[in-house]
């Protein structure tokens, strides 16, 4: 201000004050009169002072002594080019007045600003630096280079993450000693004894099972698309893992802090529509912080049960009852025990491959265990999906067609349970396991296991008079009872068939007696509450609405399934996994029934129907 004070008074400027203001004028003032006592002239002070104002801008600014050299050599070089410009022409000094005002801007971005820690960072990189990505689409606020070069990084990165959230597909089962066997195609001997049915029964696999035939880069783009699609209907969160399967793909969904499950589940029709897919199901994954949206895949791949029954997964399977379900959305082996569940109930509507399932649950039985150690009771009000297992010897009667029949069969299912609830009782022992290794130990030692009954009364004495009799020394075997359509048995007679079921599903675990139920109509008046409380374990199919998936599973998204085999799959205590079955042919399947039938003939019970 002294500086400027010291200067003369243009005639244009507006104002009686100088070009240094008020406090230029006092203060020039005040020196002015110093200096007249002390015989100094004042110009040689203003200079001074100016000088002084410069570098103090100067330290203000952050700019160093390199960059005012070159900011003054450019303004001069470019204010001399714009002087000559001005004598040649307009044209060129329009020219060199950009080239100035690009010299100007090259030297003014040299400023810096002092950052609070310390270090000077230009004007170019507060505006063009970004961030550290906090996720939410929030970037935090940085002041340097470095952050810069960080951002630069991370965008040549990009494509790598992208490829690593894809999860590697699980590759086919490794098969076990009867696969092998198989293919050495040994002689049939004739020794008499029972033979398991030979894989070559089956139908042969694809040759593509298992094989990933979807682009990693396609599904990173899927997951980055469908981040898109979520961030439209205001939900907030990222993809973090793509797991394909061989029917639907499963993205795993991070959500933003304080997002509702509930509310992403809810957009599961608005997903499929902007992804332009038949149906999606959004659930959440246990065990982790992600919500599971399951997309179909533009081609789906078959689950054949032959690859499913020669896998090691099966035969080293420690269950007593192996159900081979399918695989899992991963495309992992899912094998279930029945006598651990103890009994399973089925729904689906048609064609949702709910009778192919029965199929393959009975075949993955008869893969495994001869026929004493299994027996079946099928009922089959339709008359047309088990009446093909006729005359195996695994069947206690002749497969059951007539409803009033049918509830003869599971009265006797009844008395049975209690025949061997006291069989065990005489015995000492808690289930069917118990029962069988006690009667294998004795026949082992070579003893006879005895009990005592009473036959009658002394007709002297009146006293009751007691008899040594032996025990059946031959094993239990199990019980497995299977309604293929239980909506015909409740019309007919639905008391007698929910009092029988009910007594089996509560007490015929540990006889070894279990139920494979199935039924089209997942409606209350079939599928009753004593009926559902004692079915712990349940396998929905597609429905046709959300409130038959409520009535079999108790929450939705069996109507999001897309058919041909593909399940739900409920365990003991609500934990609800996706399955998609395998598929066996109705030619597979009367091979089997041809080469059971050669092996023996079925020894049936009359009482039984």
């Amino acid at each position: 201000a002294i500086a400027l004070a010291s200067l003369g008074v243009p005639d244009v400027w507006p104002v009686k004050i100088g070009l240094g203001g008020v406090t230029g004028s006092v203060l020039l003032e005040d020196i002015a009169t110093l200096a007249t006592l002390v015989g100094v002239p004042l110009w040689p002070i203003a200079i001074a002072v100016g000088l002084l104002a410069l570098g103090a801008l100067a330290a203000a600014l952050g700019i160093s002594r390199q960059e005012w050299t070159e900011g003054f050599s450019n303004a001069v070089q470019a204010g001399g080019i714009t002087a000559r410009a001005g004598l040649v022409g307009s044209k060129w000094s329009g020219r060199m007045a950009q080239k100035f005002s690009g010299a100007s801007w090259t030297f003014f971005r040299k400023i810096r600003m002092p950052s609070f820690g310390g270090s000077d960072e230009s004007v170019d990189d507060i505006s063009e630096d970004a961030g550290e990505d906090l996720g939410d689409g929030r970037r935090e606020p940085t002041l340097g280079r470095k952050s810069r070069k960080a951002d630069r990084e991370e965008a040549e990165e990009q494509p790598a993450r992208k490829k690593k959230i894809v999860a590697a597909r699980r590759k086919k089962p490794a098969a076990g000693k009867r696969a092998a066997e198989a293919d050495q195609r040994s002689l049939d001997l004739g020794t008499g004894e029972y033979s398991l049915p030979p894989l070559d029964a089956l139908d042969e696999p694809p040759e593509d099972a298992g094989q990933n035939k979807q682009d990693e880069e396609a599904l990173a783009e899927n997951a980055r698309l469908l981040e898109s699609v979520l961030e439209d209907f205001g939900v907030r969160g990222r993809i973090v893992k793509v797991r394909p399967g061989p029917v639907v793909t499963l993205y795993e969904l991070e959500p933003a802090p304080g997002t509702k499950s509930s509310r992403v589940i809810s957009l599961a029709d608005d997903i499929a529509r902007s992804m332009s897919a038949v149906s999606v199901r959004v659930a959440v994954v246990p065990g982790k912080n992600v919500i599971g949206i399951e997309l179909p895949n533009a081609e789906r791949e078959l689950v054949a049960l032959r690859e499913l029954v020669a896998a090691k997964d099966y035969e080293k399977h420690a269950g007593a009852l192996t159900l081979v379900l399918g695989k899992d959305i991963g495309g992992a082996p899912s094998m279930v025990d029945l006598a651990r569940m103890p009994h399973l109930l089925i729904a689906g509507t048609t064609g949702s491959g709910k009778s192919v399932a029965v199929n393959t649950m009975i075949m993955s039985l008869l893969y495994r265990l001869t026929p004493d150690q299994c027996k079946f009771i099928m009922i089959d009000p339709k008359m047309l999906e088990l009446s093909v297992y006729d005359d195996i010897p695994h069947l206690l009667s002749p497969v059951v067609t007539d409803p009033a029949k049918a509830v003869v069969a599971l009265r006797w299912a009844v008395r049975e349970m209690e025949d061997r609830y006291r069989a065990m009782s005489n015995l000492g022992v808690r289930n069917i396991n118990g029962y069988n290794q006690r009667i294998a130990d004795a026949l082992k030692k070579g003893e006879t296991l005895m009990r005592t009954v009473q036959t009658g009364f002394d007709p002297e004495s009146g006293e009751p008079i007691y008899e040594e009799q032996e025990y059946d020394m031959n094993p239990l075997p199990y019980i497995v009872v299977i309604v293929d359509e239980m909506a015909d048995l409740m019309l007919v007679a639905g008391k007698e068939v929910e009092a029988a079921v009910q007594r089996l599903a509560q007490m015929a675990r540990a006889a070894g007696i279990h139920l494979i139920m199935a039924t089209q109509r997942p409606s209350v008046d079939v599928i009753t509450g004593t009926i559902k409380a004692n079915f712990p374990t349940r396998i929905s199919f597609q429905v046709t609405s959300k409130i038959d998936s409520r009535t079999i599973l108790g929450e939705g998204g069996a109507e999001q399934l897309l058919g041909q085999g593909d399940m739900l799959y409920m365990a003991g205590g609500g934990r609800i996994g996706r399955v998609h079955g395998p598929f066996v042919s109705d030619e597979a399947v009367e091979r089997v029934v041809t080469f059971l039938r050669e092996q023996a003939a079925p020894e049936y019970i009359d009482e039984v129907t």
